[in-house]
């Protein structure tokens, strides 16, 4: 990295984990994400470059939850700015991740509906292109008797070039509803990809997937947006390498670079709260509570209806033997 082009000197970081056993380094550093984007070396752009918008960094993944703007009384960030304040605070976050990203780098932005067009809108007049627009939806939504409750967060996923990308659907596969619910023979005789599993939808559901509040195990003190790592496991063995770099520009409660570790992605955080980087160090260095454990379970959003249980367990034996060929 020693050729990079950096603004300033490199910041150091405030917490560092090393990597232990499969697990891989982490670091944590406080401070803004449009500041701190542009010092650390695996962001900042390679060379000398005459336009820095389009400059490549050395970050294969970035996965973004950043503050929505709905007045969360946050330990040092202020969430209640003028509309046109927070978009261009957006759109300068988001031209730093682009300037992060590696030439096959990718990037997730998980954002409610207040702000996802605009997201949208400005990504693509950088030229990213968009993969999917994802939808993480749960059904423990805040009342209201105004409108209706809301459900559901856009999990929007760019990348820099579509045909120069990583894609790894067979570590994300999921029962399909033909194997699970129907139990259609075709599934098991198909000629392409594996029996009985497809690739998941697009809204994105199921257990382990709802939001972390109450006494689940996933829970840190003092943070009402976490997002579940099953929802991070997905996103990082789908668009990132073991070894690649994965960033978390809002790091919060540590949930990107406590799974990107595990799944042996080195990761790098950055938090403006220095309280919040200290539990997000702690959580890193325990490790996940569910990685792996949401692996090959349908997240379909219906329920299967009621079937044959003799049907059942013969579709299965015809599945194992169909695997096992």
């Amino acid at each position: 990295m020693a050729d990079r082009k950096k603004s300033g000197s490199d910041p150091r970081p405030a917490h560092t984990v090393r990597a232990s056993g499969d697990s891989a380094a982490a670091r944590v550093y406080v401070g803004d994400c449009r500041d701190l984007l542009r010092r650390i070396p695996e962001c900042a752009p390679l060379g000398p470059q005459q336009d820095t918008r389009w400059a490549n960094g050395g970050v294969q993944l970035i996965f973004a939850d950043p503050p929505f703007n709905w007045n969360v009384k946050y330990d040092k960030w202020h969430d209640a700015m003028p509309r046109e304040d927070y978009l261009d605070f957006t759109r300068a976050w988001l031209d730093a991740c682009i300037d992060a990203l590696t030439p096959s780098g990718a990037l997730w932005v998980n954002i409610p509906d207040d702000t996802a067009a605009e997201i949208v809108v400005h990504l693509k007049s950088r030229g990213m292109t968009m993969g999917n627009w994802c939808i993480w939806h749960y059904r423990f939504g805040q009342n209201t008797q105004s409108w209706f409750i809301n459900s559901k967060v856009h999990a929007l996923y760019f990348v820099k070039d579509a045909d120069n990308r990583i894609w790894n659907a067979d570590d994300v596969l999921e029962p399909s509803d033909r194997a699970t619910t129907y139990f259609d023979p075709r599934t098991i005789e198909k000629k392409e990809g594996k029996a009985g599993l497809r690739l998941p939808m697009d809204v994105w559901y199921g257990q382990y997937w709802g939001r972390i509040q109450g006494n689940n195990k996933e829970r840190r003190a003092n943070h009402m947006n976490q997002i579940p790592e099953v929802y991070l496991e997905r996103v990082i063995l789908a668009t990132s390498n073991p070894g690649d770099v994965v960033l978390d520009p809002f790091l919060g409660s540590g949930t990107t670079a406590t799974v990107a570790r595990a799944l042996g992605r080195p990761a790098i955080g950055i938090e403006f709260s220095a309280e919040n980087a200290q539990s997000a160090a702690e959580r890193i260095r325990k490790g996940p509570v569910r990685v792996g454990l949401a692996r090959n379970q349908s997240t379909a959003i219906f329920a299967p209806r009621g079937v044959s249980e003799r049907a059942l367990a013969q579709y299965r034996q015809r599945l194992s033997e169909a695997s096992e060929t």
